[in-house]
């Protein structure tokens, strides 16, 4: 075949294959059999094979087959992705028209209504029609950088359709499990004897945060979209309505089932009408979703603290069950917090049986007096997690216990500690307690901390599984013949990790306070409490009004540091760590630094070409400086590197001093 004819073809099957991807997961209207569209997929396969030069990112093929992740990075979305406020009963559901009418001077309003998945919010980046990047919604303002497992998902275009695709577009929505997917998910959980999972939004959510992209690939996911985040160059909508519209002409599948409607009836008889077929519905809903249809009406309405003023999500009830609590136990958590927990008599509640419900904390329990022996109502509370919702009065026998909670940890015997302020109560014991050892490990090991790079979860769970270790310090007596008897694990990858071990060694006071994992002691602190105290051992003696002293610590974050070395076991564990070799370079107290840096406000902005962003950070900081996110009038210095970004125009704008990477190393010098 000649090559203009090779690269034709190319394209024809690319075309060929997306249309088909789109009729089969945006219409449900398949045009060919599974064996002629994996026919198709298998001629392009062998056709980009024989020619790698004309593979492209966008190409049906690239949608499987990544190398594993290590960890997911995180991305910043350029518009946040907001929660919405929820209402739960027809009352609320008229509080919302109303103030909607009253704020926009209407007697009456159009929204639209339209499902509430119960899946995980992702937003998807195309930058001149091709999808460079998708994104989980983490907490609505950084998410999770999952664009290889979401390129596995078929009902996701890896091309905007269209001739003209805009500059620049997010697309938001929700990757979810179909009922039927998940069932056939579970049978072959079954069959390979290992075990299922709870329910469609738990199966969707872990399989698209798998870091190997290929498990992804095996699990059929889909996607509906529900509207749009940053945008340029697209056309100028007057309503959702017709968003959600274009966004189908685009080749999104987006929810048969929305509708628009007008008043407050109108959205009370579709929430009716959508909760009677519900049971029949193809994916799994908790509620429905009200949006002012009018976007200029949106814009002034605009959000009230972290949601949107002109939408809501009128939740369905939680299906709720009458048992009994025979006893309560107490679990701690990987973080050391201490959980009551309900065992119950076995109860059918949600479409499951149910023997345990969470009592959250204490304070919870104090405030529904809870009792050993109680007849209560169990909820499953987003169709997810079983709770207690309160207790039977009348039912109450005379035998029923109060509960108490312990003193010390069930697990490790460390005193258990609540701060003032906070609802629940935690193990004080962070890096001896065996049930937060996964946890304080791999939080040790984390890139802003210690940095050994190889040390990941499934790794760090085979090491704690086996006994292997048990503290921080255990890692630094480990060697490749230790390592490389566990799974994954040849002689070569071993030999990596004991060498990231031992460089790991030599770090700095900041980095290794970080690392201890001490409630409430951020990497910015832990860079305040080195740069004051100088050296660990003040600080390990400092008293809470010692620590006040230090710049943004308070009396709980005191409080919180105090207590982690008042117990003996973390002192015995950080002196494990010395003695097993780390070190760090002691400098001289806050108090007697002096330097052009101290105090000043330093933004990173390009490659520098010999520190990495972490390092220059670092070395700003221990001269007393401090590293924020972005330029203003009371940024004191610009540090610029290779393609700096519209931070470098702003410096210049306001007038702000901007040094190069020699610049830096100068005034640091001073």
């Amino acid at each position: 075949m000649a090559p203009q004819n090779v690269k034709a073809r190319i394209n024809r099957l690319r075309e060929d294959i997306e249309r088909h991807n789109y009729q089969y997961y945006a219409l449900d209207q398949p045009l060919i059999s599974d064996a002629e569209y994996d026919r198709l997929l298998r001629e392009l396969q062998e056709l980009e094979a024989l020619h790698p030069e004309l593979v492209t990112p966008d190409s049906p093929t690239q949608r499987v087959g990544s190398a594993p992740l290590s960890e997911f990075a995180e991305v910043r979305h350029r518009v946040p992705m907001l929660s919405l406020n929820n209402a739960f009963d027809e009352e609320e559901v008229a509080a919302f028209d109303r103030r909607m009418r009253e704020a926009l001077g209407a007697d009456e309003i159009e929204y639209t209504a339209e499902p509430k998945f119960d899946g995980l919010a992702v937003s998807l980046t195309y930058e001149r029609g091709v999808l460079i990047h998708g994104a989980t919604r983490g907490d609505g303002y950084t998410g999770e950088d999952v664009t290889v497992n979401l390129r596995t998902v078929r009902a996701i275009p890896l091309r905007f359709a269209g001739h003209h695709p805009p500059a620049l577009v997010e697309v938001r929505g929700e990757v979810l499990m179909l009922k039927a997917d998940f069932e056939e998910l579970n049978r072959a959980q079954r069959d390979k004897g290992e075990k299922e999972f709870v329910n469609p939004r738990n199966a969707a959510a872990g399989s698209l945060r798998q870091l190997d992209p290929r498990i992804t690939a095996t699990r059929r996911l889909t996607f509906l979209a529900y509207g749009l985040g940053a945008a340029e160059g697209i056309p100028a909508f007057r309503k959702h309505s017709e968003l959600l519209d274009y966004l189908i002409e685009h080749h999104f599948p987006v929810a048969r089932e929305r509708k628009v409607v007008r008043g407050v009836n109108g959205l009370l008889d579709y929430y009716r009408a959508i909760g009677d077929r519900r049971p029949r519905l193809p994916y799994d809903i908790d509620g429905v979703v009200y949006k002012v249809n009018d976007l200029a009406a949106q814009q002034k309405l605009g959000f009230v603290s972290r949601a949107p003023r002109f939408a809501v999500a009128h939740k369905f009830p939680a299906e709720e069950a009458l048992s009994e609590i025979v006893a309560i136990d107490v679990q701690v958590g990987r973080t050391g917090a201490l959980t009551p927990v309900a065992r119950l008599n076995p109860v059918f509640v949600g479409g499951v049986t149910v023997t345990n419900a969470t009592l959250h904390n204490e304070d919870e329990i104090r405030r529904k007096d809870i009792r050993i022996g109680d007849t209560v109502v169990v909820r499953r509370a987003g169709d997810v997690i079983p709770e207690v919702v309160r207790v039977v009065a009348e039912q109450r026998h005379p035998y029923a216990r109060i509960f108490v909670m312990p003193v010390k940890c069930p697990v490790c015997g460390s005193a258990v500690r609540r701060l003032e302020g906070e609802a629940v109560a935690r193990c004080t014991a962070g890096l001896y307690c065996p049930a937060q050892r996964k946890q304080a490990l791999l939080h040790f090991a984390s890139r802003r901390a210690m940095d050994i790079e190889g040390l990941g979860e499934k790794l760090v769970d085979q090491l704690v599984d086996n006994k292997i270790v048990k503290t921080p310090a255990d890692l630094y007596r480990l060697d490749i013949a230790a390592l490389a008897g566990l799974e994954r694990m040849a002689e070569k990858s071993a030999g990596n990790v004991v060498a990231a071990i031992d460089k790991s060694k030599r770090t700095t006071l900041a980095r290794f306070i970080f690392a201890l994992g001490i409630r409430n002691v951020g990497e910015r602190t832990a860079a305040d409490l080195a740069r004051y105290f100088g050296d660990l051992e003040p600080l390990m003696r400092a008293g809470e009004q010692t620590l006040q002293q230090v710049p943004d610590v308070g009396p709980v974050v005191a409080q919180s540091i105090a207590q982690f070395f008042a117990e003996p076991h973390n002192r015995e564990a950080v002196a494990q760590l010395l003695a097993a070799g780390v070190s760090f370079e002691r400098t001289p107290p806050a108090a007697s630094v002096s330097s052009r840096v101290s105090g000043k406000a330093f933004v990173l902005t390009g490659t520098l070409p010999n520190l990495t962003r972490d390092e220059a950070k670092e070395r700003i900081e221990a001269k007393g400086g401090r590293v924020t996110g972005g330029v203003s009038k009371k940024t004191d210095y610009v540090v610029v590197g290779t393609d700096p970004g519209s931070k470098y125009d702003k410096a210049v704008e306001l007038g702000i001093s901007v040094l190069d990477e020699r610049g830096l190393l100068e005034l640091l010098e001073e």
